[in-house]
């Protein structure tokens, strides 16, 4: 028997069940179904010409009554961003954003429903800004609308905190516009000077409009570098923007002299162009990575309000209001917010996000739920005894000891730059001496002249647009750094430490054994049909194992906590727990075993078991060779020969790591001197995260949501992570290698500065030059250092793909 394999018109998944058909066109569910009947009510059918199969699968209804707490004003109030007495305006964070169909769809809202007024959607943030009329439709109302039809948005605790993703810093926008509008208008304005033209009245009024054009740079555009320099002084640190504060000053000082005195037109151009140059280069840097949240917390993670059983009644809490001794009611796969004593039903719990154990726990009436963990199967009551703010899971952020980041060693461009600052002063003070024995009126031109052409700008402009390029080339490849100084920090590794679960083993790489009687094609292809009925992952990754089938089943039943059972093809098929299916005892197996009966005889069991990555062992045979390895497991130490031969015999392999014991293990090896890189996925993992000197999120998404760290990794390209490495330690000689040949631009400037005899056509022509050649300079070198990453790896061998 073959299956034929069935296109839903909606999503694109395949029909595994009986056909539903609708107009000619074939849906997987009644979901799908629904959504399209819902969109050729309205005529929206559009939708499914932009793109082939934009939908998503809605074979995961969401629960009728999922979103009735924003009937509540207080959490309504919280969440909108603005409101009078017609309209509210509110932005939705929505997942499911992906082409150009769903931002069509999104933006024509109103013809779904006559009380939405507007609907603008930020296809880059996966943002869509509502406005609706009060009067006509409800925020309830509009949020199930737009799960109805697919895109239900993500609504989290975090949302009533106004916790947003950072957004672009308009402040240095407008200050490099003000500062570009001014730099052009001088350089134009000086062309008289430049040439040596008769000196009149048209020079003179030049000169003054040169003057007034540069106010605005000095007192707003160049307020970031003074404040910068000002907080680094008052911190007992000379930062590399206390020698450019000071050149800015003294340029502007000494131009304001020379046009006052009637003395030259001074260094307008030069000090406008600098400032313009080094605003551009923060904002490259800052661009990059606007869009991503680093400093997420437990409110990310939590739902707004849980269902509260009072009375037999259910009402819906808001997650700040909960209080020991409430009872809760879990639904089906929602999170559990709070520690508490499971009173109601029987617990399948997923705990990998917390404690890097991959097979769900089962708990039963009596025992102690703690909060972070999903509820896989049925609806549970839970018995809170710690309200949220006091639950294991939010202990994870609050621990006192984790390394703050301002505690982080600080940036060898600051490190130049102060040494850099204590040279020029010497080579001041040595001038002014000099000058002081031989000619005292030389004194103020040679000085103000050294401070003016020894400014470390181009050290700067080449440490921001580096970095910046660097950031943007990183970015390409989907690892999102927090700042430049994670660069600096990801370089200077000497130890990497994994984590197991979600980071070495994927989500999508789970591999599945069967062990019994061999099952014939046939059979095959009726346990897949039977393990199609479930949303439960165990059995829709037997159906992966066992293969695509269209066939039907009835009397399908699910035992909540033990298993389904149906009938295909006139066989009694039972999947699940060995005392469900009758297999007795069960075994002591690696990973999660479901068991097989069919007309009452076990034919064997399925284990099911996550997979490692494709390449893992071509990644720490690289790694092995340069730095020490360590792992922290949640996990149990099934694995641990395969690990080791895997990492290497050096490497250190810890299991059944809490979160604390990873942090101290951190601390230890920080104590001893090592700069760590961490990598980890979970909550179990955020405190190791934070206090490592380098710790990156791994995610299977960007916009999901990752703990706190210093950098955002998509999982597929963690066998990249050497050459990430290498180009970031390729960072730091370009710009050393920048700061070198910006010293010959210094070293000549002096010998005209020392002299007093620096003319405003010198700077004119030094300075830009020197930014300019620095610019292009930093952007071929980043180019060529990361060619590396546009490599194809090679390909892996069957002996790679590894088993969990």
């Amino acid at each position: 028997m073959t299956a034929v394999r069935t296109a839903c018109y909606h999503c694109g998944e395949t029909c595994n069940n009986h056909a539903i058909a609708l107009d000619s066109k074939i849906f997987c569910c009644d979901g799908c179904k629904l959504v399209y009947e819902m969109l050729h009510e309205h005529g929206l059918c559009e939708y499914y010409q932009l793109n082939d199969k934009p939908g998503v699968s809605q074979r995961m209804q969401v629960r009728r009554d999922k979103y009735a707490f924003l009937e509540d004003a207080q959490i309504r109030q919280q969440l909108v961003q603005f409101r009078d007495d017609t309209q509210t305006h509110i932005t939705f964070y929505i997942p499911h954003i992906h082409c150009s169909s769903c931002l069509w769809l999104l933006e024509n809202l109103h013809r779904l429903d006559a009380g939405v007024q507007r609907s603008t959607v930020n296809f880059a943030r996966k943002e869509v800004q509502v406005v609706f009329l009060q009067a006509q439709t409800s925020l309830r109302k509009v949020v199930e609308l737009l799960a109805a039809v697919g895109y239900e948005p993500y609504i989290s605790l975090q949302d009533l905190q106004h916790k947003k993703r950072p957004g672009v810093n308009r402040s240095l926008v407008y200050q490099l516009g003000v500062a570009g509008f001014c730099f052009g208008n001088i350089m134009l304005l000086s062309f008289p000077e430049y040439f040596s033209g008769p000196e009149g009245m048209d020079t003179v009024l030049f000169r003054y409009l040169n003057l007034l054009l540069s106010l605005p740079v000095f007192f707003y555009s160049a307020q970031v570098f003074f404040r910068s320099a000002w907080k680094g002084i008052t911190h007992g640190f000379l930062n590399i923007d206390v020698p450019v504060a000071l050149a800015i000053g003294v340029t502007f000082v000494r131009s304001l002299v020379d046009v006052l005195s009637a003395g030259g037109p001074g260094y307008f151009d030069a000090m406008t162009g600098i400032v313009f140059l080094m605003l551009a280069g923060r904002i490259l840097q800052e661009k990059t990575y606007q869009g991503l949240s680093f400093d997420r917390d437990y409110t990310a993670y939590f739902p707004v309000a849980v269902t509260v059983i009072n009375e037999e009644q259910e009402t819906p809490v808001a997650l700040p209001d909960i209080r020991t001794g409430q009872t809760l009611r879990i639904h089906h796969n929602e999170l559990i917010p709070a520690d508490g004593i499971l009173v109601k039903g029987e617990a399948l719990i997923d705990y990998s996000f917390v404690t890097g154990e991959s097979a769900p726990v089962r708990r039963s009436i009596g025992e102690i739920i703690y909060a972070g963990g999903w509820q896989l199967e049925g609806n549970i009551e839970v018995l809170t005894i710690k309200e949220v703010a006091q639950s294991y899971l939010t202990s994870l952020w609050n621990r006192q000891e984790l390394q703050q980041a301002e505690d982080k060693p600080a940036s060898f461009i600051h490190l130049l730059g102060r040494n850099f600052t204590a040279v020029v002063l010497l080579v001041a003070i040595v001038t002014a001496a000099w000058w002081a024995f031989y000619n005292p009126a030389r004194i103020w031109p040679s000085v103000t002249a050294i401070l003016i052409v020894a400014c470390p700008c181009a050290l700067l402009l080449a440490a921001s647009f580096t970095n910046g390029h660097i950031l943007r080339i990183l970015s390409r490849h989907r690892l999102y750094l927090r700042n430049a100084a994670a660069i600096e920090r990801l370089a200077d590794t000497d130890h990497i430490v994994f984590d197991k679960t979600g980071t070495l083993t994927g989500k999508h790489s789970a591999e599945v054994v069967f062990y019994g009687q061999p099952l014939r094609a046939a059979e095959r292809l009726q346990v897949a049909a039977l393990a199609a009925q479930s949303t439960h992952p165990l059995s829709r990754m037997v159906r992966a194992y066992c293969g695509e089938s269209t066939l039907p089943v009835t009397d399908f039943a699910s035992h909540t906590g033990k298993g389904i059972s149906g009938k295909v093809q006139g066989n009694s098929i039972q999947l699940g727990d060995a005392a469900f299916t009758g297999a007795g005892a069960d075994g002591d197996f690696t990973g999660s075993v479901v068991y097989l009966a069919v007309n009452g005889q076990v034919r064997g069991r399925f284990s099911v078991r996550n997979g490692y990555r494709a390449g893992i062992r071509q990644l720490f045979g690289q790694l092995r060779e340069r730095y020490a390895l360590s792992l922290l497991s949640g996990d149990h130490n099934g694995e641990a020969a395969t690990l080791q031969e895997l990492m290497g015999p050096g490497a250190t392999l810890r299991f059944s790591q809490q979160p604390q014991d990873k942090l101290d293990y951190v601390l230890q090896l920080q104590a001893k001197g090592q700069r760590l890189l961490m990598i980890g996925d979970g909550l179990n993992d955020a405190g190791a995260l934070k206090q490592s000197h380098t710790g990156l999120s791994l995610t299977e998404d960007s916009n999901n949501f990752t703990p706190a760290s210093d950098g955002i990794l998509e999982a597929g390209q963690l066998l990249l992570l050497p050459r990430f490495i290498q180009l970031c330690r390729a960072n730091k000689r370009i710009i050393l290698a920048s700061f070198i040949i910006s010293l010959a631009y210094n070293i000549t400037g002096l010998f005209f500065a020392v002299q007093g005899a620096l003319s405003p056509l010198t700077a004119a022509i030094l300075m830009p030059s020197s930014s300019i050649s620095i610019i292009l300079l930093t952007w071929g070198l980043s180019e060529w250092a990361g060619r590396k990453l546009r490599q194809p790896l090679p390909l892996m061998a069957d002996k790679d793909q590894l088993p969990g």
